[in-house]
């Protein structure tokens, strides 16, 4: 493969994090703006946004991003803190890992 195309495929990695992480805290947030209701959704969609981070991001930084995620999603109240766009801000801006 050339530099060309593998540079062209980290582009498009960068561009699919940050459109998923995106959409997964949109999911996140939604709970919370059900009331009463949206704390018991989170029993189930905290170990699914602790896989999904795990997944995501490979490595270290996916690791404790989908246990600091899992934390923020069980927690009540803390929905409003977006964790898939603060893990992507931290690994592509803050790191620049991949470009």
């Amino acid at each position: 493969m050339s530099q060309e195309m593998q540079t062209q495929n980290k582009i498009n990695t960068k561009n699919r994090d940050l459109i998923l992480g995106l959409f997964f805290d949109f999911i996140g947030m939604l709970s919370f703006s059900i009331p009463l209701i949206g704390e018991f959704s989170d029993v189930i969609w905290a170990p699914i946004a602790g896989f999904l981070m795990t997944y995501l991001y490979k490595g270290k930084v996916g690791k404790i991003a989908g246990i600091l995620t899992f934390l923020e999603e069980i927690i009540p109240f803390t929905d409003f803190i977006p964790s898939f766009t603060l893990t992507w801000i931290y690994k592509y801006l803050i790191r620049r890992d991949e470009i």
